[in-house]
C-alpha cells in the first residue's frame, strides 16, 4: 500500500553552503520534510542516539543524507559506527558527496547505503535531485521497525 509520509531528513553536513543548498530546494519544490543537521559523524551519532525528535513518530520516516569529507569523524567512520548499533543500523543512508574516488564509493556500499549520489554543479540540478530524493523516500514502504 504505497502513500505519502512524513519524512524526516537528518542531513549531515559540515559545509554551510551546501546546507543552505539543500534547505533552498527543499524550498523551491515545495518539500513538507522536516531537517534535521549535523555538522560530522560525531554530533550526528550523539544526536540519533539522545534526540527523540529525529526518531521516527507520528507515522513519519528518517534518511539520513551523508556527505563524506567532514572534521573529526567523516562519512565513511559514520557509516562504519551507524551500521555496528543495533538500533540505528537499519536507517536508510544516501551519501550526497563531491567525492568521485572508486574506494569511497565501493566501501559506502559495504556499508549498506541506499544510493551515492555526486553533488550537482549546478543549482538547478541540486534542486532536481533534491526533489527526486524528497519524492522517492516519502512514498517508499519502509518497515515499522526502524
Amino acid at each position: 500500500m504505497t502513500h505519502t509520509q512524513q519524512l524526516n531528513i537528518f542531513l549531515v553536513e559540515d559545509d554551510e553552503v551546501d546546507v543552505m543548498n539543500v534547505q533552498r530546494a527543499l524550498k523551491k519544490n515545495n518539500a513538507t520534510s522536516t531537517l534535521y543537521r549535523a555538522a560530522n559523524g560525531i554530533e550526528a551519532l550523539a544526536m540519533l542516539r539522545t534526540n527523540n525528535q529525529i526518531a521516527t513518530e507520528n507515522n513519519s520516516r528518517l534518511l539520513i543524507l551523508l556527505d563524506l569529507n567532514m572534521p573529526k569523524m567523516g562519512g565513511l567512520e559514520f557509516l562504519k559506527e551507524l551500521r555496528a548499533d543495533p538500533a540505528l543500523c537499519k536507517l536508510p543512508v544516501v551519501v550526497l558527496t563531491t567525492s568521485m574516488q572508486d574506494s569511497d564509493l565501493a566501501t559506502a556500499y559495504q556499508y549498506n547505503v541506499a544510493g551515492y549520489i555526486i553533488k550537482p554543479i549546478t543549482f538547478s540540478s541540486f534542486v532536481e535531485t533534491i526533489d527526486v530524493l524528497n519524492r522517492y523516500w516519502s512514498i517508499s514502504e519502509m518497515p515499522s521497525t526502524l
